[in-house]
């Protein structure tokens, strides 16, 4: 695998049709997914490393994101990436770079509500990655359902002519999806945190008994720990439009545990209303 600082050396690693996995690094389990994913396609693999400054907030965790580039090399190599891109802050935003990338009103709810700007800055650097690495496809963890969503609405707007990919979100052997924020997790904090696709559980529990009523659906959030400071909590169809009792849905969740952010979701589908919960509760990736 070939490590990649410019996009020089970028182009002359690969010049034809690629695969794209965009990460912040500390790559984990979850990311080699992604990239293996990736890897199934007879294109080469690149996986950028790039903590992006613009979708950070003020008082959010950019100084102290965790970044390993030795690390995520040998895990990058290992799940089959061709190069990875390691840019610094003045190749992706040269001097006098002005151009953003609103992906519109979707990106001021849920994460967006409490995150401003965050999205506009997730889309402005994914699409500037875009251009310097020019891939045929791009997969995302469903992890982060909204980013993907948007992301998908970004290359659709556009006519980026990239194909959009949802890979399975990862778990921890007791459910919890695997985050690179997940080791600012005290032993304490991490046992806590289970609370969060349990919750999840338990509304693909009350889902396959039949039950479509989103105040009903959401009535578990008692289960969590007076410790997880619950952001949000909401039921919306699987476009992240208004929610559908007859429609795919999904439950998403933000919770802060101490100065960690988590996030998760649980698809749910009315044609086959137990696969959710039934794939959960086996810790498998749902």
């Amino acid at each position: 695998m070939i490590i990649a600082r410019t996009a020089a050396e970028l182009r002359a690693a690969v010049s034809g049709p690629c695969s794209f996995v965009p990460t912040m690094g500390a790559l984990h389990d979850g990311h080699a997914s992604l990239i293996r994913l990736a890897a199934e396609h007879p294109e080469p693999v690149v996986v950028s490393d790039f903590v992006n400054p613009t979708q950070f907030g003020v008082g959010e965790d950019f100084k102290s994101y965790p970044r390993d580039l030795v690390g995520d090399a040998a895990l990058a190599a290992a799940a089959g990436a061709a190069v990875l891109y390691a840019p610094d802050v003045d190749e992706v935003y040269p001097p006098g770079f002005v151009t953003t990338v609103d992906p519109g009103p979707l990106s001021r709810e849920l994460c967006g509500a409490s995150r401003p700007g965050h999205f506009v800055g997730v889309a402005t650097v994914v699409t500037r990655l875009y251009g310097l690495v020019r891939p045929t496809r791009v997969v995302f963890g469903r992890k982060d359902y909204q980013q993907l969503t948007l992301m998908r609405r970004v290359a659709k707007d556009l006519a980026l002519g990239i194909d959009v990919i949802g890979a399975p979100t990862i778990r921890e052997a007791d459910g919890l999806a695997m985050s690179s924020r997940n080791r600012f997790l005290s032993a304490d904090q991490r046992a806590e945190a289970v609370a969060i696709p349990r919750l999840l559980a338990a509304i693909a529990e009350a889902y396959a008994s039949g039950e479509r009523n989103p105040t009903a659906l959401l009535l578990p959030t008692h289960a969590l720990p007076s410790t997880l400071e619950l952001e949000y909590l909401e039921l919306r169809a699987a476009d992240l439009s208004p929610y559908d009792p007859a429609a795919p849905a999904v439950a998403l969740i933000a919770c802060r545990l101490g100065a960690t952010r988590l996030i998760d979701n649980l698809e749910l589908d009315p044609a086959d209303p137990t696969a959710a919960g039934r794939t959960l509760d086996a810790k498998e990736p749902v």
